[in-house]
């Protein structure tokens, strides 16, 4: 039994699309990072900076409002004192970062390749 894969069927117009679709929405930068930062615990803003080196508060605070918005990561308001807030990934945020590890997994294989320059 095979199973089949994109190189043993031809792939439609609609999926080409969804697939670049769903690479930019994970592609944007820092959210992948952001995304990946929750589901290994993150859940303060300081526990998000910690994790995303290089993030400047102004973008991290962006992506997280963006990742709310899109359905990836939940908001909570803690009222303690001082008042607490935790972003948490979603069911749907979680598992676009488990269908991305593969992706993590590929660049370790090949960091030549990632190190790369583009020729823009």
């Amino acid at each position: 039994m095979t199973s089949e894969t994109t190189a043993d069927r031809r792939v439609s117009e609609d999926e080409c699309g969804l697939f670049q679709r769903t690479l930019e929405r994970a592609g944007r930068r820092w959210s992948g990072a952001i995304l990946y930062a929750g589901v290994a615990g993150a859940r303060r803003f300081v526990e998000y900076r910690r994790y995303v080196r290089g993030i400047s508060d102004r973008v991290l605070t962006q992506r997280l409002r963006e990742l709310e918005r899109q359905g990836f990561i939940t908001r909570e308001v803690v009222p303690t004192m001082p008042v607490q807030i935790l972003y948490t990934p979603t069911p749907a945020g979680a598992e676009l970062v488990a269908a991305l590890r593969p992706l993590a997994e590929w660049g370790a294989r090949h960091p030549s390749v990632l190190d790369q320059e583009d020729d823009h």
